[in-house]
């Protein structure tokens, strides 16, 4: 008798502490009371409950499912029980449960609502609708429906028809959770990112902690143009959360974007050291590797680059970084072999052309490094260093009226470069001493050309 009265007491204690969002203690004391009665079927449906609480799903469903075998029919165990299932993906059971509680009860209005959101998810999206029109029967003013049917429509790209139904949501109930967020996003996907923000910003004062809806936010924000607010923004998420590795992988490349490499690096280090090796971050060799490149640091960079381009060996930008580090290491040779993979990719890539034209004129193939010029000016006229290099290569076939043309057609791009502006002073002196034995090659304006 004294074990029954017990039991009763924990429930009673778990319920208060459950009131109070103390829901693990609320948990333990619920245990010690279905281990005294483990078959009380509310009960169990409150361990579910409690158990969705601290984000065990797939045991809460276990849970529901115990409390269904002790009381089948129960309709919001059943619900709970579908909800939980459709939240792990296991769609197919979810709608097995709310097709059989339909079938009891037809005129349950939860049993549509929540098809909705499965067929949905799976894609079957005239099922979607099919439940949301009958649902609309029986309740014309559930919120959820209008919900789901607007993620339904947002996955078709109907975003008008995704921001009526949501704002439906609102005129319903105003408060409710992250409407505001899926209407900003369907802002944001067709381009209108003032109203996007607005939203966002609307989402973000009900919920200020969301440290997810602020990356949201700071990425719009990126994408306006704004890169020392999108920075501050991403400041802001990692002194909430200082371990959010993500979060210093975006601030390091907004900072890479403004040119600051130094900085930069740093977050990326940071992050690199803040990532779960289960959650490597996608792109961190590729972006600490380009940070590391612009300081001049070409053996670290190229340590990255390599692990970058292996991960993605068909992505052009990663290759042509690797080749410009292995050409900062004085690995000329290499660095040709990489502008190469390049071209087998694009055939036309201006940079790995002109590139390519350097590394081939530093080791005396001029006609080569000529003709790949000449390739990157036809695919970008105002090219101006391959103009430079072109024209040096020029000079060095004694080809003086085409190298001045070039040098010339490079000026009117860019009149105050002062590298330009020296090479045309040294072709009036060569014209003058008509001595194409003495003609100067400046390597290093070469070298500093491939590094930009």
């Amino acid at each position: 008798m004294n074990d029954w009265f017990e039991a009763e007491q924990r429930v009673e204690r778990a319920q208060q502490l459950s009131e109070s969002h103390c829901f693990a203690e609320a948990l333990a004391e619920l245990e010690v009371a279905l281990a005294i009665n483990p078959n009380n079927a509310l009960w169990q449906a409150q361990r579910g409950y409690l158990l969705e609480e601290l984000g065990r799903t797939a045991e809460a469903v276990e849970a529901y499912e115990r409390s269904l075998r002790l009381e089948p029919g129960d309709q919001d165990v059943s619900l709970a029980l579908g909800a939980a299932l459709t939240h792990l993906g296991r769609h197919a059971r979810a709608l097995e449960v709310f097709e059989e509680l339909a079938r009891v009860f037809p005129d349950l209005e939860p049993t549509y609502c929540n098809r909705i959101q499965v067929y949905a998810e799976l894609g079957r999206h005239e099922q979607a609708e099919e439940m949301f029109y009958i649902a609309q029967e029986l309740d014309d003013a559930c919120p959820h429906c209008f919900y789901h049917m607007g993620g339904s429509l947002f996955s078709r790209g109907c975003f008008d028809r995704a921001i009526y139904c949501w704002e439906r949501v609102l005129e319903i109930e105003p408060a409710y959770i992250g409407v505001n967020r899926r209407i900003a996003q369907a802002f944001h996907a067709r381009g209108e990112l003032d109203r996007a923000r607005e939203y966002f910003l609307r989402e973000l004062r009900d919920d200020p902690g969301n440290t997810d809806l602020m990356f949201e936010l700071a990425e719009l924000t990126l994408e306006s143009g704004q890169f020392a607010a999108a920075a501050a923004k991403f400041e802001q998420i990692i002194e909430l959360d200082p371990q959010d590795a993500h979060a210093h992988f975006a601030l390091g490349s907004v900072l890479l974007q403004m040119n600051k490499p130094e900085a930069a690096l740093a977050c990326f280090e940071t992050a690199d050291a803040a990532t779960d090796q289960d959650d490597e971050l996608r792109g961190l060799d590729a972006k600490a590797g380009e940070a590391l490149l612009r300081l001049g640091r070409h053996t670290e960079a190229r340590a990255r680059l390599e692990r970058a381009v292996e991960a993605a060996p068909d992505e052009p930008r990663l290759v042509t970084f690797l080749g410009d580090a292995l050409f900062g290491a004085n690995r000329t040779a290499a660095a040709a072999d990489c502008y190469r993979r390049v071209l087998a990719i694009d055939a036309d890539d201006p940079v790995a052309h002109h590139k390519l034209a350097v590394t081939l004129f530093l080791v005396g193939r001029t006609a080569d490094a000529l003709r790949h010029d000449l390739h990157a000016l036809r695919s970008r006229a105002d090219y101006g260093e391959a103009m430079h290099s072109a024209s040096l290569a020029m000079l060095e076939l004694g080809r003086w009226r085409d190298a001045r043309s070039m040098l010339d057609r490079a000026l009117r791009n860019d009149p105050e470069n002062a590298d330009l502006l020296r090479l045309r002073k040294q072709i009036l002196y060569l014209r003058v001493q008509r001595c194409a034995s003495r003609v100067f090659r400046p390597l290093t304006l070469l070298a500093r050309g491939i590094r930009r």
